[in-house]
């Protein structure tokens, strides 16, 4: 049976080049792994004030998915070097209630991808500041800076250049190699 990955986008854009990355991961993934997306972009902006019996579904829901995940796969763009504030919500939302973080222990890889030439190195390394708190173990190599991300792309979604194909396959099987060993 494969392990499930909750796959979180940190880019809100439907056409976004993080939400083609994770698609060419999942794509690119080996049988061991089912990679799905968690949608971020209807979650509520975190205030304790709602967590409530009657807290917002849409919390409810994304704590379910990816609490019902064996690890989590972060592909993300860098806004003002950093990760986007939606990304750090759901960060923020699978973090509570207090002491039943959904995030807890699981195998986490993150993938930044920007159009620049720096690749999100700034999200990626405040990413792992901000999960380093749940005790994930987080895939160090490859370390995954995607630079001209918007060049990677065909018209159809697919990655339109060998290397890059080779790097996103490399990346996702030592994820997967991660997942085995912290879970197997």
């Amino acid at each position: 049976m494969p392990y499930k990955v909750a796959v979180i986008v940190g880019s809100l854009r439907k056409d976004s080049i993080n939400r083609k990355a994770a698609h060419a991961l999942a794509q690119l993934a080996p049988e061991s792994l089912q990679l799905e997306i968690v949608e971020i972009g209807d979650l509520p902006l975190y205030d304790e004030d709602l967590e409530t019996a009657d807290a917002p579904a849409a919390w409810t829901r994304f704590r379910a998915e990816v609490a019902a995940a064996d690890a989590v796969l972060f592909v993300t763009p860098e806004y003002n070097r950093s990760i986007p504030g939606g990304l750090k919500n759901a960060i923020d939302v699978g973090s509570r209630p207090w002491g039943k973080a959904v995030w807890n222990g699981k195998p986490a890889a993150i993938m930044t991808v920007s159009p620049g030439a720096l690749g999100g190195f700034g999200a990626n390394h405040h990413l792992r500041q901000a999960i380093s708190f749940f005790d994930m173990p987080v895939l160090g190599q490859p370390e995954a800076y995607v630079g001209s991300g918007h060049t990677l792309f065909g018209e159809d979604g697919a990655i339109s250049n060998d290397a890059s194909r080779e790097f996103f396959g490399k990346f996702i099987n030592a994820f997967a190699g991660l997942i085995g060993k912290v879970l197997g």
